[in-house]
């Protein structure tokens, strides 16, 4: 069994706001664990006009608050934040709901060159120190060893002995060689940047090293999937995100804009090559075009977990699809 789970950013569509983003990704949320989604993740961006999860930890904890089983984390983008302060935010979140939170940790800033300085952070110094900074999470988690006062070492408070469980994420090898060699399980970007998908995953699964917190590797694949009553609604109803990966694209970032009927009127042949290859991993159609894509996928991947990202315009649909791809999930196993 492949199980599946959720990617949001709580998404602003054009004409909404931030507040409106937060009580749709709570709804989502509460439909995936109704559902039988194993996690819902929220993304780390910043500068993004039609992303509303910059403040993961905070968005996270009105998630896991209006939810009672399903596992919330995040993508937190490392190198914008001191491993102590990711320590303290997400041991709170255990701490008020325990064995629900997962802390996955990428290296990118998650935005660009002057919103990372912004940030505050060096952008070349904090990527090279990221294996540093996640050996120091990981102890910052550590329960005192035995003799061991408190005041010998900084502890996180909350997160002192509550070993929050740690992923690594990434869209290269180089986090599928860290993730394998300290025994992490790994997530890998393919929904916007599929093109090393498959030799990270080998050289993750080849070179995995069993560690204290996994014995085995365990691979999440992340593919766009946007289901509908039909193939024609459901692409129509994908130009949204293909829309916004082009304005991207373009350094016009927005809202997340309205379905269009075609896209040949907006974007140009080379603009229509980055973008499909972006979105390469993808699944769009009925319920089953999905299945059939999701079982190509499965077979030439072997991943352990999907997760899917949920970046559409209209509350409804975005529901709706969620409900069409569980179905499809299901039918997989049977």
């Amino acid at each position: 069994m492949v199980p599946f789970s959720i990617l949001d950013l709580a998404p602003v569509a054009q004409g909404a706001t931030a507040a409106d983003a937060f009580r749709n990704s709570l709804e989502l949320a509460q439909l995936a664990e109704r559902m039988g989604y194993k996690r819902f993740w929220l993304a780390e961006h910043h500068n993004m006009p039609g992303i509303a999860s910059a403040a993961t930890a905070v968005v996270i904890a009105h998630v896991a608050g209006g939810t009672k089983t399903i596992r919330v984390g995040s993508g937190v983008m490392l190198p914008n934040h001191s491993p102590l302060v990711i320590a303290e935010q997400f041991g709170t979140l255990e701490a008020l709901f325990p064995g629900r939170i997962d802390l996955g940790l990428g290296r990118a800033p998650g935005t660009d060159q002057p919103t990372a300085r912004a940030l505050r952070r060096n952008l070349i110094e904090t990527q090279e120190q990221f294996p540093l900074d996640v050996a120091e999470l990981q102890r910052l988690f550590e329960p005192l060893a035995a003799g061991e006062t408190f005041g010998q070492k900084i502890r996180a408070v909350p997160g002192l002995g509550l070993r929050v469980p740690l992923w690594l994420l990434g869209s290269s090898t180089f986090s599928a060689e860290l993730a394998a060699q300290m025994g992490l399980p790994f997530a890998f970007a393919s929904h916007f940047a599929p093109g090393e998908l498959l030799a990270a995953i080998r050289i993750y699964r080849e070179s995995f090293r069993p560690s204290p917190y996994l014995q085995k590797p365990y691979a999440m694949m992340g593919v766009n999937v946007v289901a509908a009553d039909s193939d024609e609604e459901a692409r129509r109803l994908f130009t949204s995100l293909q829309q916004a990966f082009l304005y991207l694209r373009r350094g016009m970032p927005g809202q997340v804009p309205p379905p269009v009927e075609d896209m040949e009127a907006i974007w140009t042949p080379q603009e229509k090559a980055m973008v499909e290859y972006s979105l390469g991993a993808s699944v769009v159609g009925s319920p089953e075009t999905v299945e059939r894509g999701l079982a190509r996928l499965m077979e030439r991947v072997q991943p352990d977990e999907i997760i899917i990202p949920s970046h559409m315009y209209a509350q409804k649909d975005r529901l709706r699809s969620f409900e069409l791809i569980a179905g499809a999930g299901e039918r997989l196993l049977i």
